[in-house]
């Protein structure tokens, strides 16, 4: 035995900075997951799970790096590991029950007891695995678990069947995400259960978490027309309360929008119109991960409300994103620059251009050029306009139904022309206020348990352009010259 004496060191390995948490820009996320990687798969479909940290994350619905299979991996990885926010609201669609496809026998060799299965996406409950005509039985003859990359490794139990065996024949489902529709995400609700799917689960995430959507998003499926369509929609009157905004990836496949010059005509295919819809495009890389448009803008939105005291009254444009190149949906790079970029703005579109940094673009909304109105047209405004309605909403919950007497009603009012004037002290707003409307409080809406407030609300719009005059001043050179 050594003997010690002097110093002695040892380095534990350096802890994951915990993300930022930021509320007012929740993101609710649906799209497909390496679920078959949980003890549960089944359990991981349509429903909407809450993740705090990247742990919780591949905890709730498994995660893989394979991006394109895997959106809600993404936009996991994208606010995660890259922009460091949190939390994230994420719905898998990818359903053990529907989207499966058969895995072909194989034949797997048996080295020290472990054979390998090269494939992914494997479901372990639908595997048979047989020692020549031998069928063996999970946890008694071997176990099966996981690889870091997805593969799956068969351990030969000591005494079991499969004891001195030197090849395996396996056969089972493998998850298959490309069978998952647009419909799919799009979701409905069965007639007979009231089991709701897809964007329909939306609606859950307030029952359920006791949170408000704030980002909806479904990276890469959102520019398919009939996605984009719902979830416009779905960002309205959410428990028929919340207004919530999407972001949308503009399609830059082959299909797509191949030039920046395309893009507002691939716009008008997407049917991206609304004050609601963020649009996006091209894709970012960093090292040979390609991150979808949505998922990067989103997660840096939520980053920047996280410099504004988790308030989105600041634009997410000219916020920086750390990618190493702005790309097709394939990886081809594209070099935008700023005019290029202004082009794409001016059709209601955002980008990535080189800033110094690589920097998201675009301050408007899809509802512009054709409404220039700064409530829809500004996406910061139109979020701070869905901020405050929401607090209101939660802040003034427990009022209602309670007697309507003029003591409760003035303390509603108080107590938005406080917060109103924090907003106003702190620049937040330019004004904010409330007051009692009395065009709407006829004695026939008073007697019916009705009354109206009218509010002011008007948070400044993002510093878009400046400009400056410059003028060679020659009858300097005299002064300047004499002797």
């Amino acid at each position: 035995m050594a003997i010690s004496h002097g110093f002695n060191k040892t380095e534990a390995a350096t802890s994951v900075s915990a993300p930022v948490s930021v509320n007012s820009g929740l993101q609710v996320i649906v799209g497909t997951a390496p679920v078959n990687l949980l003890a549960d798969p089944a359990a991981a479909a349509n429903t909407p799970l809450l993740a705090n940290t990247f742990k919780e994350a591949a905890a709730a619905v498994g995660y893989s790096d394979d991006f394109a299979k895997y959106t809600l991996c993404d936009a996991i990885s994208a606010s995660f590991q890259v922009m460091g926010v949190a939390p994230v609201v994420l719905i898998n669609v990818l359903d053990p029950a529907k989207h499966t496809t058969e895995m072909k026998t194989k034949s797997v060799q048996v080295n020290d007891g472990v054979a390998e299965i090269g494939e992914t996406g494997i479901l372990l409950g639908t595997l048979v695995v047989k020692k020549e005509t031998t069928a063996l039985v999970a946890n008694e003859d071997y176990t099966a678990s996981f690889n870091d990359d997805g593969t799956v490794n068969i351990a030969i139990v000591t005494g079991g069947k499969g004891d001195g065996a030197t090849a395996l024949t396996v056969t089972g489902s493998i998850l298959d995400p490309t069978k998952v529709t647009a419909a799919d995400i799009v979701g409905g609700v069965n007639a007979s259960t009231g089991a709701e799917t897809g964007l329909e689960v939306v609606r859950q995430v307030f029952p359920k978490l006791g949170m408000v959507p704030g980002i909806i998003l479904a990276p890469r499926f959102s520019k398919d027309p009939l996605v984009c369509a719902a979830m416009q929609a779905k960002c309205r009157k959410i428990n028929g309360v919340f207004d919530a905004v999407c972001y949308i990836d503009i399609d830059s496949s082959t299909t797509g929008a191949k030039k920046y010059t395309d893009v507002a005509g691939q716009k008008v295919k997407q049917g991206a119109t609304s004050r609601e819809a963020y649009a996006l495009w091209l894709y970012g890389k960093i090292g040979t991960a390609i991150y979808s448009g949505s998922a990067l803008a989103a997660a840096a939105t939520v980053y920047n409300d996280s410099l504004y005291n988790d308030c989105p009254n600041a634009s997410p444009s000219n916020v920086s994103v750390p990618i190493s190149a702005a790309c097709m949906e394939d990886g081809t790079e594209v070099l935008m620059d700023q005019e290029q970029g202004n082009v794409l703005n001016e059709q209601g579109v955002a980008t990535f251009i080189r800033s110094g940094d690589f920097v998201v673009w675009g301050n408007e909304t899809c509802c512009y050029p054709k409404n220039t109105d700064p409530k829809d047209a500004f996406l910061c405004v139109r979020r701070f306009f869905n901020h405050t309605w929401t607090q209101f909403v939660l802040s003034n919950q427990s009022k209602l139904d309670k007697p309507m007497n003029k003591k409760r009603l003035q303390s509603i009012i108080d107590s938005e022309n406080m917060k109103g004037s924090v907003y106003v002290s702190t620049e937040v707003c330019a004004s904010y206020s409330m007051k009692a409307d009395p065009d709407r409080n006829t004695a026939a809406e008073l007697v019916a348990g009705h009354y109206s407030f009218y509010q002011y609300c008007t948070p400044f719009p993002p510093f878009k352009q400046i400009n400056n005059t410059m003028e060679y001043e020659a009858g300097a050179l005299a002064s300047a010259l004499s002797l």
